[in-house]
């Protein structure tokens, strides 16, 4: 087989997505945001995932030129490495599944958890993460957005990722829109926007705007294709596969925790300094609790 098909493939599913029609649009966007599944899947799982019928995969299928459905997929079976091996239980979920009623909900959730990390993990590139190291290393601030759920990700990558990189500045501040906070930000300013299916609109709008200003877009999202709007500079993408009605956030912290992996590294002494500055002014004002020795 062909070592570059699946690479064409994609390719082609991206090229055409904006001309397929609505069902298609989603089930081509199911395969290009989660490979992995699609290449191990029967058909039948792989439409109740995308939400679309068997007869909109087949249709795709030959619309891109294939014969059939399993022509399309193979490729994307024969690409497969780590994420095969996580689809075998190991040992303790096993064990754990028949413990009580609640063994397998426990089981799948866990299957899930760790199958998207390894997938989320695996499809970043690391010359695309030195692009971005060194893009956020040379603006003069960083901006930083999300809301609702995402929110909680872009906190403690601010959190965190401000000793490294203190331009970092989270938005928006003080109950204003993230709009508002990028009136002042300048060409050669970066912004990095997370957000997940369902797309936040304040988040878009952000990008957008912050876009038509010149500011360098960073998007920490699910999926290669959330607004036709937006040409961001850089995406990192992690899966967001869930046993349960919302996003599985697993993968996308594991994402997070790369990229500050390498902002703590590019940082070095400078942000060794000032995480000892901020652990000494917590330190001296009783920011953490200790147990009482008793006498």
């Amino acid at each position: 087989m062909d070592p570059t098909l699946r690479i064409k493939t994609i390719a082609a599913l991206k090229e055409g997505i904006m001309q397929f029609s609505p069902q298609m649009k989603i089930a081509a966007k199911y395969v290009l945001d989660h490979p992995s599944d699609f290449g191990l899947d029967p058909i039948r799982d792989t439409a109740r995932k995308a939400r679309v019928s068997t007869y909109t995969l087949v249709n795709m299928a030959k619309t891109l030129g294939f014969r059939s459905y399993d022509t399309f997929r193979q490729p994307f079976r024969h690409a497969l490495v780590a994420g095969a091996t996580l689809r075998n239980n190991p040992d303790w979920l096993t064990d754990i599944r028949v413990q009580s009623e609640l063994g397998p909900v426990f089981a799948d959730a866990a299957k899930n958890a760790l199958s998207i990390v390894t997938h989320s993990l695996e499809r970043q590139q690391l010359d695309e993460l030195e692009l971005i190291a060194d893009t956020l290393f040379s603006a003069k601030t960083v901006y930083l957005t999300a809301v609702r759920s995402s929110y909680a990700v872009a906190y403690y990558l601010h959190y965190v990722g401000r000793m490294a990189l203190p331009s970092l500045q989270l938005i928006p501040q003080h109950r204003n829109s993230a709009i508002d906070d990028l009136n002042e930000a300048k060409s050669g300013d970066v912004l990095i926007a997370i957000t997940v299916t369902p797309y936040s609109r304040e988040t878009i709008e952000a990008c957008a705007f912050a876009k038509k200003k010149g500011v360098k877009l960073l998007l920490i999202t699910d999926s290669e294709f959330v607004s036709p709007q937006l040409n961001p500079d850089h995406t990192l993408i992690a899966s967001m596969l869930s046993t349960h009605n919302f996003g599985c956030f697993s993968g996308m912290i594991a994402v997070v925790e790369i990229l500050l992996a390498l902002l703590m590294h590019r940082g070095g002494l400078g942000a060794n300094d000032r995480i000892k500055s901020y652990e000494k002014l917590r330190l001296e004002n009783n920011a953490y609790w200790f147990a009482q020795k008793k006498h």
